[in-house]
């Protein structure tokens, strides 16, 4: 709105003013109480007139914001609409047209003109305050759109900005109260720099964390993080100036500060989502006097197992060569070279993993032996599941192990239980019993 309009409305109101006391004369009042009844009429009038205005103002400005924002299918103008932007744009009317009324409607009451202007010079500030707020939260929400945005800490920076806001609008509040110049407020505040630090001291150390945790790509939104020391173990949903929040698997919320991403050490599961492969590592104990030499006899019946059929051929062959150049005495199993029914069944483990249609084929795949214990000789199946969703990986390891399990008796192999579970070696004894059934 320009001077002319304002200077036509203050005429205007100066006239309705005029009149109203001219009238309220007219009708017995008393000039003393005749400047007050026409306070009263004139803020009535006044307040209905800014509200009218201001709600014609928002529609309209709402309807011009809603159109460019389908003509030109811009995001930001959507999320200025939903952040209210013509809402707090539109009061610029009414704050005018109030600014300009205060020397007329208070013409009588100047004491309460300065007070009053000095409220409306507040409301200012605040309104500045909101419609800065109002641009900058679209601006934030635009960006968390973008799909390169969508996992970093955009909360934290907003809410740096947000505070800087508020700091500036409070020293320039303080100047109208107390009628300093913001300059010596500043110096004043500068002075109390340790204070505010100390009193900062969670959002300053937050800032700065969260500029490290961007920066280092350590932490984004949506990575699976797990702190033991915070009981934390899920999904990162929110990362603000002062807060991680962490929605566990129990569905449960844990809320940490950001510096402890800095500060302590936490696993980042990311990198597994993004290689496409679940780690599995678990062991089976094998009881180590079930361990033999194989006969002939034996292996035969083992070469009915496809997934090995070729591997005992070929071995075979090659410890036969190795024995004879050798002049190894067969007569007992251990001259010479021989295959044993756990390195069988360790080989048979292995192609099973390899040709399992679940297994990730691109990363590392181990069955190995470790340091034997009081349970056993400890058989460790290493490789990764070709998907890294909770209750499927669960399902594919739950398969093998059942597998793996199943098929330590085909090769007369016992695997461990506790004592006060003995084991029956009867379930276990196929190539015993096989070979038992062939000599009858």
């Amino acid at each position: 709105m320009n001077e002319e309009n304002i200077q036509q409305i203050s005429r205007s109101t100066n006239a309705i003013s005029d009149w109203s006391l001219q009238l309220l004369q007219n009708i017995g009042v008393t000039d003393n109480w005749a400047k007050y009844v026409n306070l009263v009429i004139l803020l009535i009038v006044l307040t209905v007139l800014v509200f009218v205005v201001q709600y014609l103002t928002r529609i309209i400005l709402q309807n011009v914001l809603d159109r460019f924002g389908k003509i030109t299918r811009a995001e930001f103008l959507n999320n200025l609409s939903k952040r209210r932007f013509s809402h707090y744009l539109a009061m610029v009317i009414p704050y005018s047209l109030i600014k300009g009324s205060i020397p007329i409607i208070f013409d009588q009451f100047p004491k309460t003109m300065a007070f009053v202007n000095k409220l409306v010079d507040i409301f200012l500030i605040f309104y500045v305050i909101w419609l800065l707020m109002s641009v900058l939260n679209a601006f934030f929400d635009t960006l968390a759109k973008k799909p390169r945005m969508r996992d970093k800490p955009l909360e934290s920076y907003a809410q740096v900005v947000k505070i800087v806001l508020y700091c500036i609008g409070f020293i320039i509040l303080f100047s109208i109260l107390t009628g300093q110049n913001p300059a010596h407020i500043l110096t004043g505040l500068g002075a109390l720099s340790a204070v505010l630090m100390l009193v900062f001291k969670d959002p300053i150390l937050g800032f700065v964390a969260s500029i490290q945790v961007s920066a280092n790509d350590m932490v984004r939104i949506g990575d699976w993080i797990t702190m033991p020391k915070y009981d934390a173990d899920g999904d990162v949903f929110e990362i603000s100036l002062t807060t991680v929040k962490i929605r566990n698997f129990d569905k449960t919320v844990t809320t940490i500060p950001p510096y402890s991403l800095v500060s302590e050490s936490f696993q980042n599961w990311r990198g597994m989502v993004e290689t496409g492969g679940r780690r599995l590592k678990r062991s089976v104990f094998v009881k180590q006097s079930t361990i033999r030499f194989l006969e002939d006899e034996e292996l035969k019946e083992l070469e009915r197992i496809g997934l090995i059929t070729g591997y005992i051929r070929t071995r075979s062959e090659e410890i036969n060569e190795y024995n004879q150049a050798n002049g190894a005495d067969k007569s007992l199993s251990i001259n010479g070279r021989n295959l044993t029914n756990m390195g069988l069944y360790r080989q048979y483990i292995l192609s099973y993993l390899k040709n399992h249609p679940q297994v990730h084929k691109e990363l590392l795949i181990l069955v190995r032996q470790l340091q034997p214990t009081s349970k056993g000789l400890p058989l460790e199946l290493y490789f990764f599941t070709a998907t890294t969703e909770w209750l499927k990986y669960e399902d594919i390891c739950s398969d093998v192990m059942d597998h793996v399990t199943a098929a330590a008796k085909y090769f007369d192999l016992q695997l461990y239980e506790d004592v006060s579970n003995p084991i029956i070696s009867e379930t276990s004894g196929y190539l015993r019993n096989t070979r038992d059934a062939d000599a009858d």
